[in-house]
């Protein structure tokens, strides 16, 4: 799995560089304690914290936007590059248009109507897609995953086999994770479980090759309850 965000972050958050001009690079922004929003309809280069939330209003455009410890927000109509953070979820609107990825490490993603893609992945935290396409996959590790109607995942779904790096410190046993394809929803490429899950997939869903994990086909609006 290519996460390797709590490594890359924390020398983030050592050095905390501008990077290179790009056709994003308005100004960009570098703070190590304090939270950034990029004003409506403005375009920025990089949006970078170490404790703090981003914000990133209707319509703004930013070449990427990387924290340690705090959520990403992004309005309807957004532009960006990467979305990355370790300690945090990120929450994206309608009509995102994403050219890098979209990481988290403990936190979830959901990304609203008509977003447009590469990839998402999570090591600790759920993924949900409302009509939206990914012309990447979607990784995670101990996350359940919505691939919800109307959506397209171009890249296939991997759940990786968690290690002593990934699994956080609980009591009991937990749940495996709930992998659902809702109606009308497209995943191309493989679906490959190294752990066990629960895979429902709709009746109207199409799906491409799954290892390690037996599909459940409903129908109706909602999967079956575990």
């Amino acid at each position: 799995m290519k996460i390797a965000i709590p490594y890359s972050r924390i020398a983030l958050a050592l050095t905390l560089v501008l990077c290179a001009p790009h056709v994003f690079a308005q100004e960009s922004i570098d703070k190590v304690n304090g939270s950034i929003t990029a004003q409506a309809g403005q375009t920025y280069g990089d949006l970078e914290t170490v404790n703090g939330s981003i914000q990133i209003e209707s319509g703004a455009r930013a070449r990427g936007a990387e924290t340690v410890n705090g959520s990403i927000r992004v309005g309807d109509n957004a532009a960006v590059g990467t979305l990355g953070t370790v300690n945090g979820s990120i929450r994206i609107g309608k009509q995102l248009r994403a050219s890098g990825d979209i990481e988290t490490v403990n936190g979830s993603v959901f990304v609203d109507d008509g977003g447009s893609l590469r990839s998402v992945a999570t090591v600790n935290g759920s993924i949900g897609l409302v009509d939206s396409d990914l012309s990447g996959g979607i990784e995670t590790v101990n996350g359940d995953i919505t691939v919800g109607a109307g959506s397209h995942v171009k890249g296939g779904i991997k759940v990786e086999k968690p290690t002593s790096n990934w699994m956080p410190i609980s009591i009991g046993k937990r749940k495996p994770p709930r992998i659902v394809i809702g109606p009308n929803a497209v995943v191309e490429g493989p679906l490959v479980f190294e752990r066990e899950v629960k895979l429902y997939v709709h009746d109207s869903a199409r799906i491409g090759s799954v290892s390690g994990a037996t599909a459940v086909r409903y129908s109706g609006s909602r999967a079956p309850a575990d």
